[in-house]
């Protein structure tokens, strides 16, 4: 593997630990700058929306520039979006500073997953793709918890300042190991066409559905260990962090499956994650409440690879923006799925409830994943491995 895809991994640890991290600071921050904690918690809203609407635009924006030179750039305005927000005496500038921190966090991924598949051959795609979402899943496991113990001893701010200086270790890793790739030997209106095709639509639209259900019930675990199953309320850090472990093994190995056999990885993620879930709606035992949620770190997570394989697989000549729109698709996941679980949980449904709201997401998810599978098989004429 290029040391060059584990420097790229590194610049996902690095803005998937800001983006998830301010969960663990709404406290501090609400009583910083004299707002609700609701009005804090759009801080995350903005990111996952600026995510969502500014990866494909930046995508196409920076289509025929170098790749490595776009990185460094955008990377450079994350850090200047964390300084300002660091130093931010007011809401309206820190909001402004999130937007802008997400469009080139949004971006990176676009020209981050690019450059990867560029990188790698064909059929290595899944094992650098892994690589690559794995900075994500190593921010869950150690960033988020260590941005929340400096905001919680050092002042939000810190924790602000920490990720800024994490990103500067990742430009310097950026200019000196990545090689420069381009995009150029395709147009815009080419890339466009990705859209027509409505098998991309199904790869998307698996991609939204089973990170929504994910997060239906990852966003509430906290509260559905400690009320359901007995949990302490001091160990629920320690078994987040066991599902990030199982989301690290899980993405590992299914990176080593995905470019083989995506749809048998996608259906074994799917259906093991269902299982989990099924567990943890039914169950008020804390071992095996525990249990389960580690296999569901593995199980849920473990699909990533495959889901981008699949997309890119589908994506033809468009591998910029095919990037960019797995972004967004995995961004609106992200926010569908605590939504509906927060729906169900106002409804009176009480905290199991965020898991059978991911059980149907989960149907959901295999559904959309059969027809992919028919689809293909229709239109190509080589067999799918399931």
């Amino acid at each position: 593997m290029p040391l060059a895809v584990f420097v790229l991994g590194l610049s996902v640890f690095a803005l998937g630990t800001s983006e998830f991290m301010i969960t663990g600071l709404l406290p501090g921050m609400a009583a910083d700058l004299g707002v609700s904690i609701p009005d804090t918690g759009l801080l995350i809203s903005a990111f996952a929306i600026g995510m969502v609407v500014g990866a494909p635009l930046l995508a196409i924006g920076t289509l025929r520039l170098p790749r490595r030179r776009t990185l460094l750039a955008l990377l450079g305005v994350f850090v200047a979006a964390h300084v300002v927000g660091a130093l931010a005496d007011g809401y309206a500038l820190l909001f402004a500073t999130r937007v802008v921190a997400a469009l080139a966090c949004a971006g990176f991924w676009a020209v981050a997953a690019a450059t990867t598949i560029a990188l790698v051959p064909v059929d290595r795609r899944g094992r650098a793709m892994a690589v690559l979402v794995g900075g994500l899943t190593v921010a869950n496991i150690a960033g988020v918890p260590a941005g929340t113990f400096l905001g919680q001893h050092a002042g939000w701010r810190t924790a602000f300042w920490a990720v800024a200086a994490v990103t500067l270790v990742a430009v310097a890793g950026v200019a000196a190991l990545v090689p420069e790739t381009t995009g150029d030997a395709v147009s815009v209106r080419g890339e466009l066409r990705l859209y027509r095709r409505g098998r991309v639509w199904l790869a998307l639209g698996v991609i939204a559905l089973c990170q929504a259900m994910i997060f239906a019930a990852f966003s509430y675990l906290a509260p559905l260990l400690t009320e359901t199953d007995g949990l302490p309320e001091r160990w629920v850090p320690g078994v987040l962090a066991l599902f990030g472990v199982g989301a690290l093994l899980g993405i590992s190995a299914a990176g080593r499956l995905a470019d083989r056999r995506p749809f048998a990885t996608l259906y074994g993620s799917v259906g093991l994650a269902l299982a989990a879930l099924f567990v943890l709606a039914l169950t008020t035992d804390t071992v095996v409440a525990v249990a389960a949620v580690l296999v569901f770190g593995v199980a849920g997570f473990g699909a990533n690879p495959a889901l981008n394989v699949r997309t890119y697989q589908v994506a033809g000549d468009a591998p910029t923006l095919v990037g960019a729109s797995t972004t967004s698709a995995f961004n609106v996941g992200n926010t569908v799925g605590p939504w509906l679980g927060g729906v169900a949980i106002d409804a009176g449904l009480g905290f199991p409830s965020v898991a059978w709201t991911g059980i149907a997401l989960g149907a959901a998810t295999l559904a959309a994943l059969t027809v992919a599978a028919a689809v293909q098989r229709g239109d190509d004429r080589e067999p799918v491995a399931v």
